[in-house]
């Protein structure tokens, strides 16, 4: 089954590059991929550790932690932590090289179902699910799965709680809930790992659960038989093919990521605003999926001055629901624009083996 007759949400569970891999096909098109790190790599984000207090650096804004096996990480959050404690932090994305990872004190326990949120008490529920009746019937759930726990431990409903049944629902709160329980305990001693970050497949599960999957291809030539490995392929190319002729180059830099806009055979103002609007829309796409992040420089293709402002609303729009932090910088005196997207996951040519980190 190839990827252009596919309709529907997929999920794609399978290998490439010979490590545990999951695409999010929808109607045929690749929205979301996730793949294995080498295991050199240690700990996925995600990952749980008891660490050491390190001394606040000044001119950073926090301070470096030590981690297990001669590791550190970098905390901003330093706020009543004396140099030497153990502090229970969280890796919150993966390290650029040369560089310590970031951590967090924040740490959240995430099911496909529901987060439980040490540290932040109270019980929400996603917006998305907006019927009264299932907030009522989720509220009244929580709250006897919660029951008995720690004051300041809270929890959030994910969306995909509305749709599963109320066992399921019951049986992730527990779970999370216990484990959050069994890590806070634990938080004296040496450095140490208490709890792994998700593999692809299991992050796949968690976060791709809402709306839940029209079919799920699972196997070693799952990516081949959907499609998915041709969608991958295409990506560690820098051309992006565009509607009417148009063209977006994507390539990354040790400083930056490039983008350049042409318009193809049409020069008319009309097409370069066509071609940058097509661009802006399948910007956040294009990044995600290779994995690229830190500062984005743009060129679009010439367009008047009056048209930046529609351009500007375009890719905020597109950004919008994007989970990396993202920020429109703004436009440079030479008619560029600048993107700060937060690093959130390995450069795909890397793990495909095929670039650098």
């Amino acid at each position: 089954m190839g990827g252009e007759g596919m309709k529907g949400r997929v999920v794609v569970l399978g290998r490439l590059a010979g490590r545990g891999a999951a695409a999010l096909m929808v109607d045929g098109r690749l929205e979301d991929l996730l793949i294995d790190p080498p295991e050199e790599v240690g700990p996925l984000p995600g990952a749980i550790f008891r660490a050491r207090a390190g001394r606040p650096m000044k001119g950073q804004g926090g301070m470096f932690v030590d981690l297990p096996g001669g590791q550190t990480g970098f905390l901003r959050d330093t706020r009543g932590i004396a140099p030497g404690a153990p502090v229970l932090v969280q890796l919150s994305a993966p390290a650029e090289p040369g560089k310590a990872p970031p951590v967090s004190r924040r740490i959240l326990f995430k099911s496909r179902h529901a987060i439980v949120t040490p540290g932040a008490p109270g019980l929400n529920i996603s917006r998305r699910i907006d019927e009264p009746g299932a907030r009522a019937r989720l509220t009244e759930l929580a709250g006897a799965a919660m029951a008995g726990a720690a004051e300041d431990m809270g929890l959030i409903l994910r969306s995909a709680a509305e749709w599963a049944g109320d066992e399921a629902v019951r049986d992730d709160i527990v779970q999370m809930r216990q484990l959050a329980e069994q890590v806070i305990a634990d938080s004296a001693g040496p450095p140490e790992l208490l709890v792994d970050g998700p593999d692809a497949a299991e992050t796949a599960w968690r976060d791709w659960a809402d709306p839940p999957p029209d079919a799920v291809e699972e196997g070693e030539d799952a990516f081949a038989r959907t499609g998915a490995a041709d969608a991958v392929e295409d990506l560690l190319a820098p051309r992006v093919i565009l509607p009417g002729g148009a063209s977006m180059w994507v390539e990354p830099t040790r400083a930056l990521v490039a983008i350049d806009v042409n318009t193809g055979g049409d020069s008319s103002p009309a097409a370069g605003l066509k071609a940058n609007i097509a661009a802006a829309r399948d910007l956040p796409r294009q990044l995600r999926l290779r994995g690229l992040g830190g500062m984005v420089v743009v060129d679009f293709a010439p367009m008047p001055k009056r048209d930046r402002v529609t351009l500007e609303q375009q890719l905020r729009t597109a950004f919008r629901g994007e989970a990396a932090e993202t920020t429109l910088a703004g436009w440079t005196p030479l008619g560029n624009m600048e993107i700060q997207r937060k690093r959130d996951r390995w450069p795909l040519a890397w793990l495909l083996g095929k670039g650098a980190r």
